[in-house]
């Protein structure tokens, strides 16, 4: 890589799933060291996966061979590669989902937290992967973010978030069906996802997050017309957290909100579920948006857009959000990491 400084975070790159555009991607991000001032990168992963996306995105890469991350020669103009030896692309077909390939990914994406776990990277940043292929493949569970807090241990509360031009999208409910999602919608689960994007966007630098907690109901329940929500929850949660000194106000309509947001009135929106911020952010930047897993000890960054089966092979990925889901991981380790350096 192109840098020698040890005040750069160490972050392990995953090619995502084989059959999508995320070894493409990888491969057209390394092959000009155009992240090299925001941090070192290591690639976790199969060779034979990095030479497929060498072919599609129509570069060509020097690479050495490392057995951890932390026997990284910083010094080399080559990729750095820990190759797993565990997927032959040749065997699986591209553009459509294979539960074997989301086997694998989940078995290159353990390893990446094996090495988070040692101390050995700052953070993840994984190429677009397909959860279904993932369950099918054995890994049990509704998305990734569930997956990486299984492996991490994780009792504690944690979210996926969206970034988008400097917005920070969170929300109360995940990924569950809209029934399951009102009986987690509460003034604890409300509080923590208020006190956790102003905790995340404080480690990314912003000083005092100006956050809004987006309404339940319609039109925010039109005053108890279309239901009490707002009114005897909703509203006295955000009270009683902006007491505590975060600088949240709410609830909003939400179909207004994020009008405000985009427009520059917040930095922030919490959600109450899944779509009703997902629609507006994919809306506004479906390929640049960067998806966060928020609250582990392990930071997880990766593109808002999924695996695009559709152009696999064709060398036309962009990879505007991969390159941003690098940064932000760097921007989020990187006090933790200088702080290393002087220490030393």
């Amino acid at each position: 890589m192109a840098t020698n400084s040890n005040e750069l975070p160490v972050i392990a790159l995953t090619p995502g799933d084989c059959t999508g555009i995320g070894p493409e991607q990888v491969a057209r991000i390394l092959s000009d060291n155009r992240l090299a001032d925001a941090a070192r990168l290591v690639v976790v992963g199969d060779a034979r996966v990095l030479e497929m996306g060498m072919e599609h995105a129509g570069v060509k890469l020097k690479v050495e061979r490392i057995a951890s991350p932390k026997a990284a020669n910083w010094g080399s103009n080559a990729v750095q590669l820990v190759d797993l030896g565990n997927t032959d692309p040749s065997k699986i077909p591209l553009g459509k989902a294979s539960a074997e390939s989301g086997r694998l990914t989940g078995e290159t994406l353990s390893r990446a937290i094996d090495f988070s776990k040692a101390g050995e990277v700052d953070a993840i940043t994984f190429a677009p992967l397909n959860k279904r292929a993932m369950f099918d493949g054995g890994w049990k569970f509704p998305d990734e973010h569930k997956m990486f807090a299984s492996l991490l241990g994780q009792k504690t509360y944690f979210s996926e978030m969206n970034v988008l031009d400097g917005q920070w999208m969170s929300r109360v409910t995940g990924h569950q069906s809209l029934r399951e999602a009102l009986d987690g919608i509460h003034p604890a689960s409300i509080t923590e996802s208020i006190e956790l994007v102003d905790r995340m966007m404080r480690k990314a630098g912003v000083a005092k997050p100006r956050i809004a907690v987006a309404a339940l109901n319609p039109h925010a329940g039109e005053n108890g017309l279309f239901g009490r929500d707002e009114i005897e929850m909703i509203r006295p949660t955000v009270e009683a957290a902006a007491k505590m000194g975060i600088n949240c106000t709410g609830p909003y309509p939400a179909d207004t909100v994020y009008i405000r947001a985009f427009a520059g009135e917040f930095d922030s929106v919490v959600a109450m579920y899944h779509d009703q911020g997902q629609i507006a952010t994919k809306l506004r930047g479906f390929n640049r948006g960067v998806t966060v897993t928020a609250g582990l000890e392990t930071v997880f960054t990766t593109p808002s857009h999924g695996t695009a089966f559709d152009i696999v092979g064709t060398g036309v990925a962009k990879t505007g959000a991969l390159e941003s889901a690098v940064r932000l991981a760097a921007q989020l380790v990187s006090i933790k990491v200088k702080e290393a350096a002087y220490a030393h």
